[in-house]
């Protein structure tokens, strides 16, 4: 980003500040770097970061709030959809794309300023009820209790596997196709096509008396 383009509008650029910030944080820590060093790896003066942020507490909201955003935008896709099976499978790849743009750099970032996410997260009851929100949208009303904790369970698991890779030799992208899988291996109806298509097995013949 050339110097002076701090000015020009659109998300972009915001995106590419977020982006180098989170960076920073990660690598020596939020209390530790300054908006200074921001715009020195942006290759920006301190005036052009400013004009799109005033501290590092607005870069560390706008993630949140960028999640956020995100994720209301796929409940209002799964709100105007069908219900189904089809459905379902839809979701949980777009959750797990929506993951995967920044979610290992997203946990690494997260546990290495924990007071930070502390202080300025807007809340767990907020992501909490935007999950409830997508899982009610999702689950039929006929669903049983087993097939409202796998969808629950499904979407759930997309981050928990970002979280469980922390120390694992991997790459983003292997994490993210595990984190595909073991969603859909949880999805109900996949569960369902797995019992039917698993082999019968013929009773063994009794042998003979006498």
């Amino acid at each position: 980003m050339a110097a002076g383009t701090g000015h020009r509008r659109g998300s972009d650029t915001k995106a590419e500040i977020r982006n180098v910030a989170m960076e920073l944080f990660t690598e020596q820590g939020y209390e530790a770097t300054s908006l200074r060093e921001i715009a020195e790896r942006l290759g920006v003066t301190k005036a052009a970061l400013y004009y799109h942020f005033t501290s590092k507490e607005d870069i560390v909201v706008s993630l949140f709030a960028e999640h956020l955003a995100t994720f209301d935008e796929l409940i209002a896709w799964a709100r105007s959809q069908t219900p189904g099976p089809q459905l379902l499978a839809q979701a949980i790849d777009r959750m797990v794309d929506m993951a995967s743009e920044r979610g290992s750099r997203m946990v690494r970032f997260a546990l290495a300023n924990q007071r930070v996410i502390k202080d300025l997260h807007p809340g767990h009851q907020s992501v909490h009820e935007r999950m409830n929100t997508l899982c009610d949208a999702l689950t039929g009303p006929d669903a049983s209790v087993e097939e409202a904790l796998r969808i629950r369970m499904a979407l759930l698991s997309v981050n928990f596997t970002y979280f469980a890779a922390q120390g694992l030799d991997a790459s983003d992208a292997e994490v993210t196709a595990a984190a595909r899988n073991i969603a859909h291996l949880l999805n109900p109806m996949a569960a369902d096509a797995s019992t039917e298509a698993a082999p019968v097995t013929p009773p063994v013949a009794e042998a003979p008396v006498g």
